[in-house]
C-alpha cells in the first residue's frame, strides 16, 4: 500500500468513526419528539443565591437583574450577587443600583470566569455561611430570564438532580448568520440532546450559563475549583465521574446574547475547543474508565460527544488535504479530485442542514425573528458549523487566551415577547 492509498484508507476509517460516534444521537430525535405530559411537582420554594460574573457589562447587567427581580418566586428567597471582575467601566455601580450585592475583583494573573466564581462563592460563604442557601444559580451578565424561570428550575431541583440546566434561547438570533448559528446550535443542544438524555436517565451537560447546583455540590467542591478555558465542561465531567446526573428543565427559558462578528466568534470558539481538548486530555482516561461504572452510559455519551469533534476533525482534514496534494504531485486529474472534494462538503452540509431544519421547525415559535430569517439561517447553519474545522486546527496549534465578549444587545425580557 502506497502513501496515497494509506491516506485514503485513513480518511475512510475516520468517516466511519464519525458515523459511529455521532450516529447514536439520531436515537435522541424520536425521544425528543415524543412529548410527554408535564407533571408539575408541588415543591416548597428553596433559598437561592444568584451568581453573576461580569467584566465591563454596564450596558446589559441591569436588565438581567431586573428579570431576576421580576420572577414569580418569593423575592426574599432570591439573593443576587455580582463579581465585577477586573472592570474598567461602571458595571459595579450599575449592578448595585439595580439591587445586587456587588464585590469587585482585581486580579490580572488569574483571569477567567472560573476564578471569578470561586472569588464570589468565597465571599458569600464568609458573609452568610455554608447553610444559608440551598443552591446557586449561574448566569452571564448578558442573559435574561423568563418570569417563571426560577419556579420551573425549583421543580426539577431534587436529591436526584442536584445540578439542573435549562433551555437556552437567544436575544439576538436574527442579527446575522453568526448569531443564528450559535442560537440554532444551543436550541438543538437543549431540545435534542439534553432533553432526551434526561428522559433516558442519562446526564445532561452544563453549557456555560443558565444552570443551578446545590449546596452539597458546592461543599464537596470547596467552592469553584474549575479554572480551565472550559470550566463548564470540566464541572460536568467531574460531577458525572462522581455519580451525579445533571437534570434538564426545558420549561425554564433563558435568553443569551450571541456574537455577531466573525473575529470575536473565532476567538470564543477557539477557547471552547482548546478548553475541551485539555479537559479530554486530563479526564479522557477517567471518562473511559467510568463507562463500566454507575454513570457508565453518561460517561460514554460525554466521551463520544467530545473526542470526535476534536481529534477526528483535525486528522480527517489533514489526511484529506495531504492526499489531495500527493495526488496532484503524482499527475492526478484535477476534475475528479474536485468532484470528490465537492461530495465531501455536500454530504456533511445536507446532514447539518437536516439537523438544523428539524430544530428550526420544532422550535419555530420560540425563535425570535422573522419567518424568512428562520429559513435563511437554516441554510447558513451548516456553513457556521463548517467554520469549526479551521477553528479547531487553530485552537490546537495556536495561542489561545481568555478574553471577554463584548455585549451590546441591551433589552428587557418584555421586549422579547
Amino acid at each position: 500500500m502506497n502513501a496515497l492509498d494509506f491516506l485514503k484508507w485513513i480518511n475512510q476509517i475516520i468517516g466511519i468513526l464519525f458515523l459511529v460516534c455521532y450516529g447514536y444521537q439520531l436515537l435522541y430525535v424520536p425521544v425528543a419528539l415524543w412529548r410527554k405530559h408535564k407533571v408539575v411537582r408541588s415543591v416548597p420554594p428553596r433559598r437561592y443565591a444568584v451568581l453573576i460574573s461580569a467584566r465591563n457589562e454596564e450596558t446589559v447587567i441591569a436588565q438581567l437583574i431586573e428579570s431576576i427581580r421580576g420572577q414569580d418566586y418569593p423575592a426574599d428567597m432570591l439573593s443576587v450577587f455580582v463579581v465585577a471582575d477586573n472592570c474598567t467601566d461602571s458595571t459595579a455601580q450599575v449592578a448595585a443600583n439595580a439591587g445586587a450585592i456587588v464585590w469587585e475583583r482585581k486580579n490580572l494573573c488569574q483571569v477567567g470566569k472560573g476564578y471569578a466564581l470561586h472569588f464570589l462563592l468565597s465571599h458569600i460563604r464568609e458573609e452568610y455561611g455554608d447553610d444559608h442557601f440551598d443552591g446557586y444559580f449561574v448566569f452571564d451578565a448578558d442573559n435574561l430570564l423568563a418570569s417563571d424561570y426560577v419556579s420551573r428550575m425549583n421543580e426539577v431541583f431534587s436529591p436526584e438532580h442536584q445540578i439542573v440546566t435549562s433551555y437556552r434561547n437567544s436575544k439576538n438570533y436574527g442579527d446575522n448568520w453568526i448569531s443564528a448559528g450559535y442560537g440554532l446550535w444551543f436550541l438543538r443542544d437543549a431540545a435534542f440532546l439534553n432533553d432526551p438524555r434526561t428522559r433516558l436517565g442519562l446526564s445532561a451537560v452544563v453549557s456555560g450559563t443558565g444552570y443551578l447546583f446545590g449546596k452539597d455540590i458546592m461543599l464537596r467542591l470547596g467552592g469553584w475549583p474549575f479554572h480551565s478555558l472550559s470550566e463548564d465542561t470540566e464541572f460536568t465531567v467531574d460531577c458525572i465521574l462522581k455519580g451525579e446526573k445533571v437534570g434538564y428543565c426545558g420549561e425554564a427559558e433563558l435568553f443569551d446574547e450571541q456574537p455577531t462578528r466573525l473575529g470575536q466568534s473565532i476567538r470564543q470558539r477557539m477557547r471552547w475547543v482548546r478548553g475541551n481538548a485539555l479537559v479530554l486530555l486530563h479526564q479522557g482516561r477517567r471518562l473511559a474508565g467510568g463507562v463500566g461504572g454507575v454513570n457508565g452510559l453518561s460517561c460514554l455519551d460525554l466521551l463520544l460527544s467530545m473526542a470526535p469533534a476534536i481529534v477526528l476533525t483535525v486528522f480527517g482534514t489533514l489526511a484529506g488535504v495531504t492526499a489531495t496534494v500527493i495526488e496532484l504531485l503524482n499527475g492526478g486529474h484535477i476534475l475528479p479530485m474536485l468532484g470528490a472534494a465537492a461530495m465531501s462538503f455536500i454530504v456533511p452540509y445536507l446532514l447539518l442542514f437536516v439537523a438544523g431544519a428539524i430544530t428550526t421547525v420544532t422550535q419555530w415559535k420560540k425563535i425570535r425573528t422573522t419567518a424568512w430569517k428562520k429559513l435563511l439561517y437554516t441554510l447558513t447553519f451548516p456553513i457556521f458549523m463548517a467554520t469549526y474545522v479551521p477553528i479547531t486546527i487553530l485552537a490546537l496549534c495556536g495561542k489561545v487566551e481568555w478574553k471577554p465578549i463584548e455585549h451590546r444587545a441591551a433589552m428587557t425580557v418584555q421586549e422579547l415577547k
